[in-house]
């Protein structure tokens, strides 16, 4: 991970296996509330309020590459979407914990088209612009080149027939927001450069697979706008806290 990776977002706010199943389940009733909160219309409209802004910003903008972050529900507890991708690809990411996506193609309109482009190319699933919320901040990546995360609901996971590229992903896996929200979970990684502290960037342990890196970060900024008061960003550069 580079150094201007990190510094940049701390001055910011063997077979392949899934976590689905191929039938509609009963949704304990302690659990309708968790989608009630999370994955609601009311919230759904106040997040798409907040990312009103960086939504306009970015679909004019040109960014390198976009992700889409997916949220969903698997048996009625709110969750987030994460692949892991194949240890033959050529590149940085590869065996990597990681959302869909990739870089920007010249047909692509706009980041939200090369996200959803990317998730079909990626999971054999044709999902419609209705489905995003918004584009959160841009970030970095460890080349500087600019991934903008474009956040969408995927409904519940028991609906979605997914057929991921073997070329390209390994696994598929989600990861309960309850899950990601819990301090035990969290896990910090501080990064120095000649010896002097520079700054903290997160890390979600305990689940199938670690994530780190700029999945860790986007992670981090969805939970701050999914689950105001429930999550606090422990991410900082020296004099900012």
């Amino acid at each position: 991970m580079s150094n201007s990776y990190g510094e940049l977002w701390g001055t910011m706010l063997p077979s392949l296996h899934f976590h689905l199943c191929q039938r509609t389940l009963c949704i304990p009733i302690a659990r309708v509330g968790l989608v009630r909160r999370y994955l609601s219309w009311e919230n759904e409209q106040r997040c798409k309020g907040l990312l009103e802004k960086s939504t306009v910003r970015y679909k004019k903008e040109t960014m390198g590459a976009a992700v889409l972050v997916s949220l969903c529900s698997v048996a009625g507890d709110p969750a987030i979407l994460y692949t892991l991708r194949s240890n033959t690809l050529t590149g940085l990411y590869k065996g990597e914990v990681s959302f869909p996506g990739g870089k920007r193609d010249d047909s692509d309109q706009d980041a939200i088209t090369t996200a959803l482009r990317e998730t079909h190319e990626e999971l054999g699933i044709q999902l419609k612009e209705d489905c995003v919320w918004g584009i959160m901040r841009a970030i970095p990546d460890r080349t500087n080149m600019m991934v903008a995360p474009v956040l969408a609901n995927l409904g519940p996971l028991e609906d979605l027939k997914l057929k991921p590229n073997p070329q390209e992903v390994e696994a598929v896996f989600t990861l309960p927001v309850s899950h990601l929200l819990q301090e035990k979970n969290q896990g910090y990684t501080h990064y120095c450069r000649d010896g002097i502290y520079r700054y903290t960037l997160p890390v979600f342990l305990h689940g199938p697979h670690r994530v780190w890196g700029l999945t860790a970060i986007i992670t981090e900024l969805t939970l701050e706008l999914l689950a105001p008061g429930k999550y606090f960003r422990r991410t900082y550069v020296m004099g900012q806290h």
